[in-house]
Order: C-alpha cells, then sequence, then structure tokens
C-alpha cells in the first residue's frame, strides 16, 4: 500500500460578539455556538474572525467562561499542537469550517476542574482529550459538553495525549481499512518527516509492517528528520522517536528508475510496482496540486486511486468507536511502541512566531502551545 500526503475546500462568515467565549459542545460537533456566563470568568483564547493569513487573522482575546451546566464540564486545557488542518481552516481552505467567530485548534489534553450534576464519565482531575472537530483547543480554559470528551490515562506523556487524536488515529486507520496487510509486507509513504509518517512508521513496525519512507531532499538531513544517509543502517531517530523496522529511506528527487529499482529489492511491496492491486492512499495535499497516477499502474496493476479523512471517519463511526481507538493507542503509548514527534512548547502569548513557524512543514518542529 502506497501512502501519500487532499484538502477539500469550502467558506463560511459571521461576526465576533465581544465579550462571549465559545461554550465548546452545547450544540452540534460542527456549529458551537456564543453564549453569556451567569458567572463569569476571565479566560484568554486564540480567536479568528475571519479567514486568511493566520498570523493576520488570529488574535489573543480576554474572553469569558460560561457557566457549568449539569451535562457540561470545566476543563483547563493543558497543551494544543498547531496541525497544518489549524492552518488550513484558518485561512478557510478545509473541508469543514466552524462558524465565525471561532477559536482556533483541534486538537490537544486539558484537564477537569469541575463537572456539572449529571456527568458521570469523567471526574475533576482526569485528562480528556476532544472527540470531535471545531471547538476549539486553543485557549487556557473551557466548559464542554460531557459527550464531546474523551477520557485518557494521565501516566502517559503530555505532549503524546496533546498529539494522539489527529495524525495516530490517521494513520493507524489508513493501515487498517484499505488492505488486508500481513505481517511482513511493506507499506510505502511519502512525507515521511510529518506527523502522520512518524506515526505509520510506529504503528507498521507495531503490526511486523515494513515501511518504506520517501522524504524530500531539502527537509533532510536535518535536526530529528529522517535522512536518505539512514539507508541500510541501524534505525534512525526521527523526531526524538526511533523508527522502528524502518527497511528503507527513500529520496523524492531520486531519479524514477533508482526508486523502482530500490522497491523491487524489498520483500513484501504491495505498492502496484510489483504483485496486482495495491492501493494508494491520499491524506492531504500540503502543496495543493493534483495527485498523479501512472494510467500503465491503473490498466496492468489495477491499482486503486482512495481518499481518508479522519473526520468523516469518526461522522460515518461514531463517538464510541473513535473512543476505542484511542484506546488501543494509548495501549500502544505504555508499551513504548507510539511516542509524540518532538514538539516545541510555546506559550499562548508567542503564538504569531509559532503560527509562522508552523506554516512551514517539514522543516521544523511541531510547535505546541502549553497553557
Amino acid at each position: 500500500m502506497w501512502v501519500c500526503c487532499a484538502l477539500r475546500w469550502s467558506r463560511t462568515a459571521a461576526r465576533l460578539r465581544p465579550g462571549l467565549l465559545l461554550s465548546a459542545g452545547r450544540c452540534s460537533p460542527a456549529a458551537a455556538s456564543y453564549s453569556a456566563s451567569a458567572e463569569p470568568s476571565q479566560v484568554q483564547a486564540l480567536v479568528y474572525e475571519h479567514h486568511g493569513h493566520p498570523t493576520k487573522a488570529i488574535e489573543l482575546k480576554n474572553l469569558e467562561l460560561t457557566a457549568v451546566g449539569g451535562s457540561d464540564v470545566h476543563v483547563k486545557m493543558l497543551a494544543a499542537p498547531i496541525n497544518p488542518s489549524d492552518i488550513n481552516m484558518i485561512q478557510g481552505n478545509y473541508g469543514f469550517l466552524p462558524k465565525l467567530p471561532a477559536i482556533g485548534g483541534n486538537e490537544g489534553v486539558g484537564q477537569v476542574v469541575a463537572v456539572g450534576s449529571s456527568v458521570t464519565r469523567v471526574k475533576p482531575g482526569d485528562w480528556v482529550i476532544l472527540a470531535h472537530s471545531g471547538l476549539g483547543t486553543w485557549r487556557t480554559e473551557a466548559v464542554f459538553s460531557e459527550e464531546a470528551l474523551i477520557r485518557v490515562p494521565s501516566d502517559i506523556p503530555l505532549q503524546t495525549a496533546a498529539t494522539l487524536s489527529v495524525n495516530p488515529c490517521t494513520a493507524y486507520r489508513m493501515l487498517m481499512d484499505f488492505e488486508q496487510l500481513q505481517p511482513g509486507d511493506s507499506v510505502i509513504q511519502n512525507a515521511s518527516n510529518s506527523g502522520v509518517g512518524q506515526a505509520v512508521i510506529q504503528i507498521a513496525a507495531a503490526l511486523g509492517l515494513r515501511t518504506i519512507n520517501v522524504v524530500r531532499d531539502r527537509t533532510c538531513p536535518g535536526p530529528g528528520l529522517l535522512s536518505t544517509a539512514s539507508v541500510g543502517k541501524a534505525p534512525p531517530s526521527c523526531c526524538g522517536t526511533w523508527l522502528y523496522k524502518v527497511s528503507l529511506v527513500l529520496s523524492q528527487s531520486e531519479p524514477h528508475s533508482s526508486l523502482i529499482s530500490k522497491l523491487q529489492k524489498e520483500p513484501g511491496s504491495r505498492d502496484g510496482n510489483k504483485g496486482p492491486g495495491g492501493t494508494m492512499v491520499t491524506y492531504g495535499g500540503m502543496a495543493k496540486q493534483p495527485v498523479i497516477a501512472s494510467v500503465s499502474l491503473f490498466i496492468f496493476k489495477d491499482v486503486k486511486l482512495r481518499g481518508f479523512w479522519l473526520s468523516q471517519w469518526k461522522n460515518d463511526h461514531g463517538t464510541d468507536h473513535f473512543k476505542e481507538l484511542i484506546l488501543t493507542l494509548c495501549h500502544l503509548v505504555h508499551q513504548g511502541k507510539l511516542t509524540a514527534p518532538t514538539c516545541s512548547e510555546v506559550p499562548l502569548q508567542d503564538y504569531n512566531h509559532a503560527l509562522e513557524t508552523a506554516m512551514h512543514p517539514f522543516t521544523s518542529s511541531k510547535q505546541i502551545f502549553i497553557m
């Protein structure tokens, strides 16, 4: 199987009502609303009122925390990363856009401070992550509905918990849902330096799969990044993560004939260059360029092109299945088989620099807000 790195685009608009904070999870996951607090408490949040360049659209605002209702949970955010999808949402170039004004961030981990009278699944002190996108994690505190939260173990590393619900979930589902891969099979991926790429390598190793990883020369060698110099040597360190059983690292700039020659030497390859029926799965497109595939592979090798979007998978399968996925990944974390990429911790106040850095992926560590 070949895993490659397509975005869907749409647009919405609205206006910010000052002095009010997004009460996340009170309505549908895709469209939360602002409401006044009967017991106001000032919190900080990164808000955008319009789409555009992130450093111009995002503002740090003091807002009021809504009161905790019977089914609500007061959460203090601990850490929240900046992902490419967060950038695309602010730009207005993503398949789902929250109603404006919106608070940035779709991923992160928080600690429960207080719960409403009817809450049963979490308690003060628990660590929680969000079950849905678009609820806004780039803030110091929030009030979420109980159904919008998933409890995670508090004994896993903070950065791992904060980056658990997007990239590792995408990697796991792509490895499980498109081909009946068996131990010893090979998975080929480009954008191997990405968060998803690193998760694919680790999860594949846990499943007994080999990984063939293609990177661009502009990103290797470099601090914490895959390097073509690692080919044929011991597993390299990638962003602080040991790449278990990495079989091959290739440069995207190598001649096509050279790449094919190396791939043909790999056992278990199911990429369409050898046995028929390979599947190419596209989960992202940072360059926003068309996916190009060989006509001969379609005709003679029956190669299939598929797309994957985690938000759609969650819509199709429901929150309970997503919770099961999170628990599976937490088990891998406890086994030492899944760790977070290297993260640069930044305070919320330094958001401009963090956003600017995050717009140059694969050349720096992941930016993560620490509240």
